[in-house]
């Protein structure tokens, strides 16, 4: 299940959007598509049933669909904006030390 990880804010609209991470303090803005696949992978159980209901949205074939999906998942998760399944990751805490 693809999900968005704890401290990321979405503004999604079929206009567009925005997702505003609150590790980093950064907006990643979303094309109206874009905007469009990431608001079917919150709703959906899978990736596949996210491309099947974008193709159907946008009357293009499904592997054209799963390929976006696909991107924009990637996208976001190499951002840090998207989990796929995973758990959220913990915050890691740096103990400070004074330099040797």
């Amino acid at each position: 299940m693809w999900r968005l990880p704890e401290g990321a804010h979405p503004v999604l609209t079929d206009e567009g959007g925005a997702i505003l991470s609150e590790r980093t303090g950064r907006w990643a803005y979303l094309t109206p598509t874009a905007s469009a696949a990431a608001m079917l992978l919150l709703a959906s159980t899978s990736q596949e049933e996210a491309a099947g209901r974008f193709a159907e949205r946008y009357g293009i074939g499904v592997g054209q669909a799963a390929a976006d999906v696909r991107t924009v998942a990637e996208a976001l998760a190499a951002q840090g904006l998207a989990l796929g399944g995973q758990p959220a990751a913990r915050a890691r805490r740096h103990r400070w030390r004074w330099p040797s």
